[in-house]
């Protein structure tokens, strides 16, 4: 998203001790997990929910870590700049434009954290700068379960959320969410890896080739707040419906890449059923490996890494910079609480919102 980043994104094939991690928030405790089945390897924290790390092959079998983090749980606490990495984002993920909303005839007013007039993935706290409690853990899955209380950062309704973690043997990371609430309130949560496919801290995603079912997407101003159109990407840099690499056009003379520096918008998925299906893929012709992303939500956005500076070195002494990495984030409509014509992402009491997304990995 639209915020400066200076991270890192190193080659690793060990597992980040797990003492790194270890203390007490607030009287509840922080730990790092470690999930593995076939040939991928996760771990992660309880702090925001944090994938923290994801280990898989390239095409000659070498393990490589492929998501940007972070070693320790205090980086994590008093980030150096980007502050989602890997993890679960919400109440209201993406932005909500003017940070505020009307439910049921009353205006919420929610902080301003982006661009000087919005809000962004949930607020100054949100989900990402909590414990979460795990209720179970093993070598494959976890659980994870959280009350957003009525009048969090402005929200209404206490919003209880439930969310699995798993591994899969043919190389998937599963997540599913639900919650339910006592009082109307949005609800809209993902998932913030950024995935450098390459993993040696060289190189940018421009050379990714990228397919996403979409022929729509949903244009934004200057702030990266949805204008409300709903847009053909027919004969436009945002046509992905037949593989391109992500450099071929994001320098193109197009307002759109100027408002978000390059990729940063909602691609209307065309689903084909209710359930999860495919949706989007990456692959680096480099290194051989691929994510493929499979959910059952509308909205995919896509992240290039605009404002990644460059500017820090990462903990192997590199520096990391400029598109090094990407999200893909699947998701309800971003800005949806402000407009009529975009899937509803109110939630009602005795209602349940769920949500599941899948990443896998694979190497050719």
């Amino acid at each position: 998203m639209m915020a400066l980043a200076l991270v890192a994104c190193q080659p690793k094939t060990e597992l980040i001790p797990a003492e790194n991690f270890e203390a007490d928030i607030d009287g509840r405790p922080v730990r790092l997990y470690t999930l593995k089945d076939g040939d991928i390897t996760l771990q992660v924290t309880n702090y925001g929910a944090r994938v923290v790390s994801i280990l898989t092959p390239d095409r000659k079998g070498h393990l490589t870590d492929i998501v940007a983090g972070h070693n320790t749980l205090q980086e994590y606490i008093y980030p150096p700049a980007e502050r989602f990495l890997g993890a679960c984002v919400g109440p209201v993920a993406n932005r909500i434009g003017g940070a505020s909303f009307e439910v049921d005839g009353v205006t919420y007013h929610t902080p301003v954290n982006d661009n000087g007039a919005n809000t962004l993935h949930g607020g100054l706290i949100g989900l990402d700068h909590v414990v979460w409690e795990v209720t179970y853990a093993t070598d494959k899955a976890l659980a994870f379960k959280y009350v957003h209380k009525d009048g969090q950062e402005g929200f209404p309704g206490n919003l209880e959320i439930v969310m699995t973690y798993n591994v899969t043997p043919d190389n998937g990371f599963r997540i599913d969410y639900s919650a339910s609430t006592d009082a109307a309130t949005p609800v809209n949560i993902t998932n913030h890896p950024f995935f450098c496919l390459r993993g040696e801290g060289t190189g940018t995603v421009e050379d990714y080739e990228m397919w996403i079912k979409a022929s729509r997407y949903l244009p934004i101003d200057a702030q990266s707040i949805p204008t409300g159109e709903i847009a053909s990407v027919e004969g436009t840099p945002f046509d992905f419906r037949e593989v391109h690499t992500i450099g071929e056009r994001i320098g193109e003379d197009n307002e759109q890449l100027r408002n978000a520096h390059g990729y940063d918008h909602n691609w209307c998925l065309d689903k084909e059923k209710k359930g999860v299906e495919l949706v989007c893929r990456v692959h680096d012709p480099v290194s051989g490996r691929t994510v493929e992303v499979l959910t059952d939500q509308p909205g995919l956005q896509f992240y290039s890494g605009n404002f990644f500076a460059g500017a820090e070195k990462g903990k192997n002494g590199k520096v990391y910079g400029f598109r090094s990495s990407l999200a893909l984030e699947t998701q309800g409509w971003p800005d949806a609480v402000n407009h009529d014509n975009f899937p509803s992402v109110l939630l009602r009491p005795g209602e349940y919102y769920s949500h599941s997304c899948i990443y896998r990995f694979s190497a050719e």
